[in-house]
Order: structure tokens, then sequence, then C-alpha cells
């Protein structure tokens, strides 16, 4: 495990030789056939005597730390070695020579590793040093939306990309449930009682944070096994590079049944979320005056560290979306003197880190008198805010920098792991820099935050980059084209000219829009659906086109044909919405004609979409599926099924939950279950306009939700996990499709 040290620098626990193992590790997995040519060498004094430090707010009585940095240089023709002060800094600069002398790429959707027989050699040594210390990774989310189903294979790739990235604070929320049910059942609540509190796996992010409980449950012991000894993998690679890994600390929840074991607890009852209803809302909170906090809160951080270990720092989210009682500043300062303490009578050395996304969601409740209290009632350099969505929303610049407490700058970028093409590369080369500089800054790091991965790999790869900088990108196009050309392995003028309109386009939000897809076919289907649009739709055509030309050079490139998809679907979407407005207009007019061509071309552009994704097995609910039944015995493969069916349609018991917030573009989604809904409003507007009556909107909605929950619980349909279908060939008929029948307009 991590110490921290007398002079308030962090020094990892494992020692140099181990992290030197980890990184060749890495290398012998990504590319072992030039494993011999890397030299890792781990000198946490690099470069030190050229005062490359900074004045780290955290520990704001110590001496300025020394800062995370690598040099790469030739030892001899095709022999590279890269210095580093930690195993993460290593990755971080064996990535950088793979990206900018070898013009390479790794990323969620696939790797390009064209490399010579001998590796090309260095002219001149590269030396970079991060300005930051910490770059966080993880949303509380991402656990459930991304990593619920992922065995240790998939997890040693995600550590591999967190080390190569410069990631040295991640999250690490795996198996808690089995160190909570062992502290709960000391504490006298009964095996009953747990099955009515845990979640569902794929719904325990929110459990966690208090937002609910019980759905999707219950939650086997064999599962709650596997994951603590899947974390205990995950903590010893982590920490083999030399990250410091953040554990879960007690935020005050406890189950509903507290009362029985200890009858004059004082607890109060949050309100509702995701319009849950009385089942599975309302968890119970822990006053922080009464001494059971403490108690339990002490309880639970020791047990994690007996099986754990720990390096001292600790996320706890007491109001994640989740209102207090009381705007009382003093209960305020209470509550949050009460979930440090409770932390530190088991660790004295810890640290709290907190997610600043309550500040944001709740500002009519969270004005500056109150954040500020709950902010200082920890003290100074002990809590550590994750500014949470500060390329959309910051908060460091409307609360003096977080009063005092040390933060990181994060990028929150996408909710519920939805996929459509969005973001604010300017904002994010630039934001991290002013956050920096401005006036009495106590920001420490940078993040990335999203609750969904596996989209927009762009957005991630310069954020990631932000990290090792300490001035802004100076030419984003520039920057992009050779972000694409390490991605393809190749280049073309007409993907280079369709990345710059997506550069222009979707990856140019200025206007606070938020990575949710509202998109068409996804939303569901209504009479008062408005376009969640910040660019001009003919712009997305003309990419398309691009795209569609240099598929001929580019196509055998399983990277290219992944973002042939995405700009596809984008397309798709945007004039899905075209149609959309036709139909509307047909309806209102009684023009039975027009509804009918139109309503059935939406239809075809749906099936258009199926027929597109099934051609790539990263775009399958079936994989989806077959990963969470793949975790359970045979008596709860229906019920994981269905937490992974759920998760991404309904969310939750419904009909009035939080309805597809989670939404999938994923084949067999398409077409079992967006298709049947788009159908049914389809020939509602046909036959009301035959009969000349007005559509029964609440009427519809219900029916439609008929068709989702039916949807939801049958668990004997089997849907593709093996694509089918050429991704270029598809993409060119649908495009061609389109010209056929659809004029775009230039804006909405």
């Amino acid at each position: 495990m991590n110490e921290v040290c007398s002079g308030g620098q962090l020094i990892s626990g494992s020692n140099v030789d181990t992290q030197a193992e980890a990184v060749k590790g890495l290398i012998n997995r990504l590319i072992p056939e030039h494993v011999d040519s890397f030299n890792i060498v781990i000198n946490s004094s690099l470069f030190h005597d050229d005062q490359q430090t900074i004045q780290d707010p955290i520990f704001l009585n110590e001496n300025p730390k020394p800062l995370d940095c690598f040099k790469v240089s030739s030892l001899s023709e095709g022999v590279i070695e890269v210095t580093a002060t930690s195993g993460v800094a290593a990755a971080g600069g064996f990535q950088h020579y793979l990206k900018y002398t070898c013009g390479c790429h790794i990323s969620w959707s696939g790797d390009q590793l064209n490399l010579p027989e001998i590796l090309p050699n260095i002219t001149e040594p590269i030396e970079i040093c991060s300005p930051y210390r910490y770059r966080y990774y993880q949303n509380v989310c991402t656990t459930s939306y991304s990593f619920v189903w992922w065995d240790w294979s998939r997890w040693e790739r995600e550590v591999d990309w967190m080390a190569m990235n410069g990631i040295n604070l991640p999250l690490a929320f795996t198996g808690m449930e089995y160190v909570w049910k062992k502290v709960y059942l000391g504490l006298g609540f009964t095996e009953a009682e747990m099955e009515d509190h845990f979640a569902g796996p794929a719904f325990l992010a929110w459990q966690r944070m208090g937002n609910m409980h019980g759905w999707g449950g219950p939650l086997p012991d064999y599962w709650m096994l596997n994951q603590y000894n899947l974390q205990k993998k995950i903590l010893k690679r982590m920490r083999a590079f030399g990250m410091t890994a953040i554990l879960p600390g007690f935020a005050g929840h406890v189950p509903s049944s507290i009362l029985r074991v200890f009858p004059n607890a004082n607890v109060t009852k949050l309100g509702s979320w995701g319009k849950f209803n009385s089942t599975y809302c309302c968890t119970d909170l822990l006053e922080p005056s009464d001494p059971l906090f403490k108690q339990i809160g002490k309880k639970f951080t020791s047990e994690i560290i007996k099986n754990f270990g720990t390096d001292h720092f600790y996320n706890m989210d007491t109001f994640n979306e989740m209102r207090p009682r009381s705007n009382d500043t003093v209960y305020l300062m209470n509550t949050s003197r009460s979930v440090f303490n409770a932390m530190n009578a088991a660790d004295s050395k810890g640290i709290w880190v907190v997610q600043g996304w309550l500040f944001v969601d709740d500002r009519d409740f969270w004005k500056p008198q109150q954040i500020q209290s709950y902010l200082h009632g920890v003290p100074l350099g002990s809590m550590i805010v994750l500014d949470l969505q500060a390329e959309v929303q910051p908060m460091y610049n409307e609360t003096q920098s977080f009063y005092g407490q040390p933060f990181v700058w994060c990028m929150l970028h996408n909710f519920g792991g939805n996929q459509r093409l969005y973001g604010t590369l300017q904002r994010i080369t630039e934001g991290p820099v002013l956050a920096a500089h401005y006036p009495n800054s106590t920001m420490i790091g940078i993040g990335v935050t999203p609750e969904g991965i596996n989209q927009n790999d762009i957005v991630y790869e310069m954020m990631n980059e932000m990290g090792w900088r300490d001035i802004p990108i100076d030419n984003i196009s520039t920057w992009v084209g050779n972000f694409t050309r390490r991605r393809y392995g190749n280049s073309s003028a007409d993907s280079d000219k369709g990345w710059e309109i997506l550069i222009e386009t979707v990856y140019s939000c200025w206007n606070n829009h938020s990575d949710h897809n509202h998109g068409l076919p996804v939303i569901r289907p209504g009479l008062h659906i408005k376009p969640n649009m910040w660019y001009n739709v003919s712009d997305i055509l003309s990419a398309w086109k691009l795209f569609i030309t240099a598929a001929p050079i580019m196509g055998d490139s399983s990277t290219f044909r992944y973002d042939l998809i995405s700009v596809t679907m984008q397309a798709l979407q945007d004039h899905s919405f075209v149609i959309y407005t036709e139909i509307l207009e047909a309806y209102r007019k009684s023009d039975i004609t027009s509804l009918r061509l139109n309503g059935a071309f939406l239809l075809e552009i749906i099936s258009g979409m199926e027929r597109l994704l099934l051609t790539d097995d990263r775009c399958l609910l079936g994989r989806w599926i077959n990963d969470a039944k793949q975790q359970a015995n045979e008596n709860d493969k229906e019920l994981f099924g269905f937490n992974a069916r759920n998760q991404v349609t309904l969310w939750g018991p419904g009909p009035r939950s939080i309805l597809d917030y989670a939404n999938k573009m994923w084949a067999s989604l398409m077409k079992s279950y967006y298709h049947p809904r788009w159908e049914l409003f389809i020939s509602t507007l046909i036959e009301c306009t035959e009969k000349q009556t007005q559509v029964n909107s609440t009427w519809l909605d219900e029916q439609i939700y008929h068709l989702d929950y039916k949807w939801n619980y049958d668990n004997k349909t089997e849907y593709p996990s093996v694509p089918s279908g050429n991704t270029v060939q598809v993409a060119t008929e649908l495009y061609e499709e389109i010209l056929k029948h659809c004029v775009i307009p230039t804006v909405f």
C-alpha cells in the first residue's frame, strides 16, 4: 500500500523493481514481440535537481512535492529506455513513444500497433513532467454502466490503459458488498434483511450512494465473493504500477431495518430518487449526531483496510442527487465532520474524496453558505473535491476554489453510457489550464469522470494528454489529424476532411449541452420531442459522405470501421428527427399519405441501424447480456439477464423511473425494443388520423410501457452475440437510401 511520508510526498508502497516489472508486463501483453526492446528504470528523484516541483495545496504546510516525470531515450539501435518517477509515469512514457515516435494508437475501441521489426530510435531524449499531482479516473456510476460484467482479463486491459494514460488516482469500488455484508451480519442484521438491502449487480452504484436499495436483487453470495477476489487482483495490479487506489468509506446510509437492530438509532429518511416507488426508495440516513455513525463507519473502514489494505483515500457521497433534510449550516458542517471522523477513526491519515456533483445537481439547495459549511466540516487538505463536470459546469470559480479544499478539474462528458458523437474539445484543452491559474487556485489534478466508457475515444485521448501539459493545445485541427493517422495507421484526404467537419460540429459544443442521447429512436415516442443539436444537420451528412468515400482506402482498419458506424449512426439519428418532424406535420394536417410514407421511412431507418450495428461485435446487445449471464450460476442467469436488459431500457421498476437514461445504440435493441415502440406510435397516429380523433398521449405512453415491460421480462429470446455483414457495404447502402428519400434542413 502507499504511505504519505512526513514531507507530504506520496510514495508508492511498491518498490522500484515491482513497478518496473509491472510496466514490462504491460509491454509484454501489448506487444510481446518487442518486450525485450524496452528497458524500464524507476527513479523517484528524476529531474528533481532541476526544481521540477509544485506547491501542493493538499499539504498546505509541507514542502513542495516533486512532479511525476518520464524520460524516453535510445540505448542502442532498436532498444528504448524509459526512466520515470513511478510505474505510471513509465507506462505513460512508453505510450508516448508508441504514439509520437511509432505512430501507434491504443483505445477502448481498438488498437493500431503496426511496428517495424526493429523499433525506431529517438534522436533526442524526450523529457516530460506532469504539472499535476493527480490524474483521476472514474465516476462512481462507471462501475455499473461499464465495468459490471468484466472478468479479470478485461480489468487487466483497463488497468493497463489507465497506466499508459497517466492515471494515478483511480476509484476502486469492486467487491465492497462482501465486506459490507460481513459488517452488517456482525452488527446483528439478518440474511433476509441483506437480501432486501443490496441491489442487483447492474444497480449497485446507486445503492452504494443511497439513491435506492434492493432493485434488481437479491445479490448472490457467490457474486460478492467473486467480486471480492477480483478486487484483490485489481488492487494488486494498480498498486504495482504505483497508483493510489480510492476505496469506499461510510457515507451514513444504512439498511431500512436499522431500527430493529438499533431501536434507539436516530435516522432520517432521504427523499425519493429517480421516481422509484416506496419498495426501493427513501434510504435511511444515520444522523451525524448519533454515536452509532462513528461506530459503524469505523467498523466498515477498518474491515475494508483489513481486507484490501489502504492507500488512505476513501470516497463517500452522502448527498449524491439527494437533498439533505436541512439547509442549516451547522447541520451540514456536522454531517461532513461526522463522515470524516468515522473515516479518521479507522485511518488517521485518511483523505476524503467527494464528488462535487451534488453542488451542480441541486443549486437551489446548495448556496454558497451551504457549500462552504459542508466543505469546512473537514480540515483543509483532508478532503479532495472532484469538480465533476468542469468542462461544462465548473464549480471552482463559483466557490473560491471550493473554499480552500483541494480539487480536481474533471471532465464528465458522458451520461448513462450513451453513445453519440459529442465533445467540447476547446474547453477540454483550455479548462484545466485556466483552473490551475485561477487566483488562489487549490487545483491538484485533472480527471476523467464519465458515467460510461466505450465511446468518443478522441475526447478521452485529448483529456488524458492534458494531464501532461501545462498549456492548451495550440492547434486542435493538427492534433486531431495526427490522432486519426495514428488511430487508423493510414491517412485519406476524405477522412481528414470528414474529421475537420466533426471538429467544427459535434466536437465543438459551446452551449452547455450535455452528452445525453435524447435522439431518435432511443428516446420514447411522443408528440413533443425536441432536438438536442448544436450543429447543422447537413454538415453531418457531408462528413458521412466523406467517410463513405474514404472507406475503400481506410476500410481495413477496425478503428476506422468503428468510427464509420459512429458517424453513420449520428447521421441516421439526425435524419430520423427530420422524418419525425414530417410525421408530426402530416398528422397535424391530417395528410394520411404523407403520414404513411414518412412513418414507413422512419421504420426503415431504424431497421437500417439494426443492419449496420450487426456488423460489429462492439455494437451487440447479445454480448452485454451474455457477459452478464456468464457471471451467474444456472439459477441466476435469468436474474442477471434481467439486470442487463433493464439497465439499458426501463432502468428501474417503472412506469415512472428514469426511463431510457442508459440507452444504447446496439443491434437487437433497434429491432426488438425501439422499432416496436415507434411502430406503435406511427400506427396510432395513422389510426387517429383516419378516425379524425386526437391521440391520447397518456394511453399511448401506457401502451409503450407495456411493450417495454414485456421486453424486460422476456428471458427466452436470444440475441446475436456474433457480428454479421460488412460494415462498409451496409453504411454505403444506407447513405444511398437516405439521399433518395430525404431533404435535409440546415438547422432546427
